[in-house]
């Protein structure tokens, strides 16, 4: 691990030099690490995101000035960042009920779905296809993020209820979207 004490080992990643990611792991890792755990209390969340964490510093090494900042200071700013990312997205997720691993699937659809800007047309026009009842679930479920129990006790409906029409109308707004986005970029095609 000898190097230049004036070469910062996020220089050494960016100038492609071997062995400097382990350099990294070896001096910034526990950092990483103790910063993650006042995000993160689960242990395997923990070893994900501190994973997903090191990977993001790699890739943002070539960004690195050491006039703008310190080297501990970038790296702990990206890892502070990408934790809080890290702990919006399995919030998300853990705040919904899940049925199966299907279930887990059209929840990880669903939620591709609603963030790409250029689709939200589609998305809207997909869930006015569907019934009353329909929209009204994915709309508390999907818009105003309840949990399947919650909406079963808004609704005054049984939970299995609750969460087989949510499956059955998310399965009918993927179809009804792919669908959708198909007719979309053929028409896109014709006219381009």
């Amino acid at each position: 691990m000898n190097s230049n004490n004036n070469d910062a080992i996020l220089d050494l990643i960016a100038k492609g030099r071997p062995g400097s990611f382990e350099m990294l792991i070896e001096k910034y890792g526990n950092l990483v690490w103790s910063i993650g755990k006042k995000f993160l209390y689960n242990q395997s969340d923990l070893e994900d995101a501190v994973q997903e964490v090191m990977i993001a510093i790699w890739k943002s090494a070539d960004k690195f000035d050491p006039n703008k900042a310190a080297e501990i200071t970038f790296i702990s700013m990206i890892a502070r960042r990408r934790f809080i990312d890290y702990l919006r997205k399995i919030t998300k997720h853990k705040s919904e009920d899940s049925m199966d691993d299907e279930n887990n699937n059209i929840n990880l659809y669903k939620e591709s779905l609603l963030n790409e800007e250029t689709d939200l047309a589609l998305v809207k026009s997909a869930i006015e296809e569907l019934d009353a009842d329909g929209q009204e679930l994915l709309r508390l479920s999907v818009y105003e993020g309840y949990s399947h129990s919650e909406i079963s006790e808004i609704l005054h409906i049984p939970l299995g209820t609750v969460k087989t029409r949510i499956r059955r109308n998310l399965m009918k707004l993927k179809d009804t979207f792919a669908t959708n986005k198909i007719q979309s970029k053929v028409i896109q095609f014709k006219n381009g």
